[in-house]
């Protein structure tokens, strides 16, 4: 299956960059460009991709607020955050938006394609430095343990359900599942579903397969 891709970014170079690299991809066809938030929303209601490269600062609107905007009008639209700014306030408020992912812009480009592909299968995706800053926000005394809730999410992860899944069974949003996933990737130290399932499991926050 094709994904179609939207890029989202005000610098016409770097821009260009993308679009050449993912549409150069077998399985990733780029179906659309912005430069700021004011023409991304147009561009997704015209050619409704499966994945937005976004931009986090962008002239008219910036990438948070259009990614919030998305999220409201097209849910099943993912969400990838690229961007040069990896500071506490940039990552929670796109995280708080609804973003599927954080990435910056020195991630090499295969990686890049691959978080593009990730992303649309509705996972979750961080670089490296995103989620060691999440992981430094989120502790404090007893930060490190899950809460309740983090674990039920978590544990429509082990049981196979994607994000959308989850949010049906505990009657919450598919962003706010996003929201503790990330949270809970920050306590146990990992960026990925698979490796959160492993590490909770190690330490006995979730029973083991079959348990």
């Amino acid at each position: 299956m094709t994904i179609r891709v939207l890029v989202a970014d005000d610098h016409p170079v770097v821009r260009g960059g993308l679009v050449g690299w993912l549409d150069a991809q077998p399985d990733l066809e780029v179906v659309g460009e912005a430069a700021d938030g004011v023409e991304l929303l147009a561009a997704v209601a015209e050619h409704a991709p499966d994945v937005v490269l976004m931009d986090l600062r962008m002239p008219r609107m910036d990438g948070a607020t259009a990614t919030a905007r998305l999220a409201a009008a097209h849910p099943a639209v993912r969400v990838l955050v690229l961007t040069t700014y990896d500071t506490d306030a940039d990552i929670v408020r796109a995280v708080e938006a609804g973003a599927t992912g954080y990435l910056l812009k020195d991630t090499p480009l295969p990686q890049l394609a691959e978080a593009v592909r990730s992303a649309a299968r509705g996972e979750t995706v961080l670089a490296p430095p995103v989620a060691a800053r999440l992981l430094s926000r989120l502790r404090a005394p007893a930060a490190d343990a899950p809460t309740a809730r983090e674990l039920e999410v978590l544990a429509g992860v082990a049981r196979g359900l994607t994000n959308a899944e989850i949010g049906r069974e505990l009657f919450i949003g598919e962003a706010t599942v996003k929201t503790h996933l990330l949270r809970v990737f920050a306590k146990l130290g990992v960026d990925d579903r698979t490796r959160a399932v492993l590490v909770a499991v190690e330490r006995g926050l979730l029973p083991p397969p079959g348990g």
